[in-house]
């Protein structure tokens, strides 16, 4: 089992996210993110971090796909998401269904593709293969919103959760910090596709398990809180007031932006009382909200079998 000839044409020409490189990723030539046609992973491993509807006890089986097509400076999977680093190498399907499968067993029966915007192709490809064992479990589509709404469109009846990151609202700022000004624009769209398809309901099984629905993730960052309160006033007038956001203060300094004049830091009480306020007076009443010290607690390192290990 591989792919198939919708799968095949996006790869033929890549146009899968917004930056519409239409490259041939079969004969080697690389676009924005430098990646290929082939099923690279830079991690498998059940994760426990997640909010606690996707986590559960025994944790999601969380797919890492390897560079991004944004590539945020301050980017906390830097190991994996840089587009210079070298590609993980290739797996064969079969051995790549077995080897999920094996981790997917021993957690909560979920399955989250992380980064998975500029691997759509083999992303649909691998959730073929897991059903063909005869699994059903949970697929979690986990990104950074720089998606085509025409891209989530082909996504609906196929991914359960969807898990997008709202980043920025200023053009400006997307560019400076990732690379990509029309990521407003695209954010916007794609998780208002997103929304259309699942609403505001988080639909759960009797273990508290998501099975459908939709979370938005929010990290706040260092100097951008106002930016952050942009963001809570835009989805609570433009999507609704009864989704889900997760709101996270677990930004941390790497190495890449320790000189940088206000990434330099995590985000302070002050900062992060401001967006809690906003979060409130925005009339939003369901999702989750991390605790000030959580810069300390996510700090993956990919050179381990499981990132997330202690």
């Amino acid at each position: 089992m591989g792919f198939d000839a919708v799968e095949i044409k996006y790869l033929t020409s890549c146009n899968t996210c917004p930056r519409n490189c239409n490259i041939n990723r079969f004969v080697g030539k690389s676009g924005f993110c430098n990646c290929d046609a082939s099923f690279r992973i830079s991690s498998i491993c059940a994760h426990h971090g997640e909010e606690p509807v996707i986590s559960g006890e025994k944790g999601i089986c969380n797919i890492f796909f390897p560079h991004c097509n944004l590539q945020c400076i301050y980017c906390q999977n830097s190991d994996i998401s840089k587009n210079i680093s070298d590609l993980p190498q290739k797996f064969v399907f079969d051995k790549l269904i077995k080897k999920l499968c094996s981790v997917l067993d021993k957690t909560e029966n979920i399955v989250g593709f992380v980064s998975p915007s500029h691997y759509l192709p083999q992303m649909l490809a691998i959730i073929r293969g897991i059903k063909a064992t005869g699994r059903k479990p949970i697929f979690v589509y986990n990104s950074n919103a720089y998606d085509k709404p025409e891209t989530i469109k082909l996504l609906e009846g196929i991914i359960d959760v969807y898990l997008p990151d709202f980043k920025y609202i200023n053009p400006l700022t997307s560019l400076k910090h990732s690379m990509a000004k029309d990521y407003p624009d695209y954010a916007k769209a794609s998780i208002k596709e997103m929304y259309r398809q699942k609403g505001s309901s988080l639909i759960t099984n009797n273990k508290g398990i998501a099975e459908s629905g939709l979370i938005i993730r929010h990290l706040v960052l260092p100097g951008l809180a106002e930016e952050s309160c942009k963001i809570l006033k835009y989805i609570s007038e433009e999507i609704s007031p009864n989704v889900h956001i997760s709101l996270m203060s677990q930004y941390y300094p790497t190495e890449a932006v320790k000189h940088h004049k206000t990434l330099n830091r995590t985000i302070t009480e002050t900062e992060y009382d401001m967006v809690k306020n906003c979060f409130n007076n925005c009339g939003f009443r369901k999702g989750w909200i991390q605790g000030i010290d959580s810069n300390s607690t996510y700090r993956p390192n990919f050179n381990n079998e499981n990132p997330f290990s202690l």
